[in-house]
């Protein structure tokens, strides 16, 4: 079987031709911004006492069960975030540890849950949208209805937050949702709700950044005013201001987060990964984008080939049985 010259740039042009169906109908994902009424907690390790209240009141608010390590059964003590915890107050210490917010020789703490990512990889690798990011709040919430068990929101967190119930028969993903019940009814989160210092402090996004812009401009050692539960409660404690990392954690990393840190201690000594300022969607989807530019003439064209071949082979089998028909009926 021949292909002739002009068969195949005439498949190769056909081919080609296709594309003009407009390749740039697939242009790389936009990532939206950031709803305006947006809100989140602003966690400050340098308030924090460590008292885990934020803890029951979150399982209280949930209707979570306790979560018992070892033996004895006797109070809620989890390690980590599970599927019965779903915010966890750590530690971090050094040497004596005896100073508070000090790397050498000292301590400090730090709260664990759902960062709330203003562009989710939980969200985008759903494949059943039982993961939502809420247009008006930017909450991410889960819908267990629509979710198949498949995990792949496990695997796409870069901070590890959402949990399995491997122990139930009828096993469901659970994180943290900011208290979403409550908010829609004009509440705040009940961490925030129960921090007595004001180490986790809920309000607007937008206002919670313009909060973590005037800490950073304080005189470490000076007393400031600092708002207690949320940032409209109108009730205030007064403390010396920390010295504080010139860096509110969750700000930029990966496309930001609505739940931010600050902190007297660098970030990594929590065990907080740190990350590039694009999400992984966002890269993810330039990379596919790339690659749809750079491969999708080939593909077409090699897609126009075959067919060509396809239409040769067909032609040239024709062209066989007429031989034969004519062979068996006597003519030369």
């Amino acid at each position: 079987m021949k292909i002739k010259r002009r068969d195949f740039l005439k498949g190769a042009a056909g081919s080609l031709a296709l594309l003009s169906l407009d390749v740039d109908s697939s242009q790389a994902r936009t990532v939206q911004a950031l709803p305006p009424d947006a809100v989140g907690i602003l966690y400050d390790s340098t308030l924090c006492v460590g008292c885990n209240a934020c803890m029951p009141a979150c399982k209280r608010a949930n209707n979570m069960q306790p979560d018992f390590t070892g033996d004895q059964e006797v109070w809620d003590n989890p390690q980590d975030l599970s599927s019965d915890t779903l915010n966890i107050i750590k530690k971090f210490s050094n040497g004596t540890g005896e100073e508070k917010d000090s790397e050498t020789d000292g301590y400090a703490f730090i709260k664990r849950q759902c960062l709330h990512c203003i562009d989710p990889s939980c969200v985008t690798a759903c494949p059943v949208s039982a993961l939502i990011k809420d247009e008006s709040t930017g909450i991410v919430s889960y819908n267990k209805d629509a979710c198949i068990g498949c995990r792949y929101c496990q695997v796409a967190c870069p901070y590890n937050i959402p949990k399995f119930e491997w122990d139930s028969p009828y096993p469901e993903i659970v994180k943290c949702q900011l208290c979403s019940h409550l908010v829609e009814k004009g509440g705040i989160s009940a961490c925030c709700s129960a921090c007595p210092t004001g180490a986790s402090l809920f309000g607007k996004v937008s206002d919670l950044i313009i909060e973590t812009r005037r800490r950073l401009q304080m005189k470490s050692g000076k007393v400031y005013d600092f708002p207690v539960s949320s940032l409209n409660s109108g009730k205030f404690h007064q403390y010396k201001a920390a010295k504080y990392v010139h860096h509110v954690y969750g700000r930029e990393e990966l496309g930001g987060t609505q739940v931010m840190y600050m902190s007297a201690i660098k970030y990594e000594k929590f065990g907080l990964p740190a990350f590039p300022k694009e999400s992984f969607v966002s890269m993810a989807s330039g990379i596919q984008y790339a690659i749809y530019k750079g491969m999708v003439y080939p593909l077409v064209v090699l897609a126009g080939l075959v067919f060509m071949v396809k239409k040769n082979k067909n032609t040239e089998e024709a062209e066989n049985d007429q031989k034969r028909t004519d062979s068996e009926g006597g003519v030369s």
